[in-house]
């Protein structure tokens, strides 16, 4: 699928200093503080659809909705990439009536957000770097924490499978700014 035939990918991660998204026993809640949230929501509005992974629903249990000041005119739409059918029907992305959720039974995530112009991928680690490895996320918004976790957290990307630093996506820096003790830094693909 060509760059110009699928849809704006942005990929949302929220991490300690040392690129971390939780402790080694799952805990997250939460990392960055509340202006780097309400960023969050404000993209969230701004995206067709968002995309997580079923790991996502039963951690953290998120409702996956846009909540910006000032409220929004709809919801994005919800994708729960889940290969096995593990998403509880009493999960929270099912409580917005407006909007469709959409659970995918394979792991295509091209094929899962083709229908869409703007997506915003809020997931762990592993779609993180699927989305990366297929050449899909065209954007990344990180949001940093003054707080460092270490090497038993979990990471905010899996492996790549990388052999050589050519064949590593590489991004530009376009901004960065301070969300209350966070700072935002947004990034754009160039390769």
């Amino acid at each position: 699928m060509s760059a110009a035939a699928r849809p704006r990918v942005t990929l949302k991660l929220a991490t300690s200093l040392d690129g971390r998204i939780a402790l080694a026993n799952g805990a997250s809640k939460w990392i960055t503080g509340p202006e780097s949230r309400a960023e969050v929501h404000r993209m969230r509005a701004a995206h067709a659809a968002i995309l997580t992974g079923v790991g996502t629903v039963l951690a953290d249990n998120p409702q996956m909705t846009a909540r910006p000041e000032g409220g929004c005119e709809r919801q994005p739409d919800v994708i729960v990439m889940d290969s096995h059918d593990r998403t509880p029907s009493d999960a929270a992305v099912f409580a917005e009536t407006a909007r469709s959720v959409t659970l995918v039974p394979h792991r295509d995530i091209g094929r899962a957000i083709a229908d869409y112009e703007t997506v915003m991928i809020e997931a762990g680690a592993q779609i993180a770097a699927s989305a990366m490895a297929a050449g899909l996320v065209d954007r990344i918004e990180w949001f940093r924490a003054p707080m460092v976790l270490g090497g038993d957290g979990l990471p905010v990307i899996a492996a790549l499978g990388l052999e050589t630093l050519d064949a590593a996506p590489i991004f530009k820096r376009t901004g960065i700014r301070e969300r209350g003790a966070d700072v935002q830094e947004s990034y754009e693909r160039i390769r």
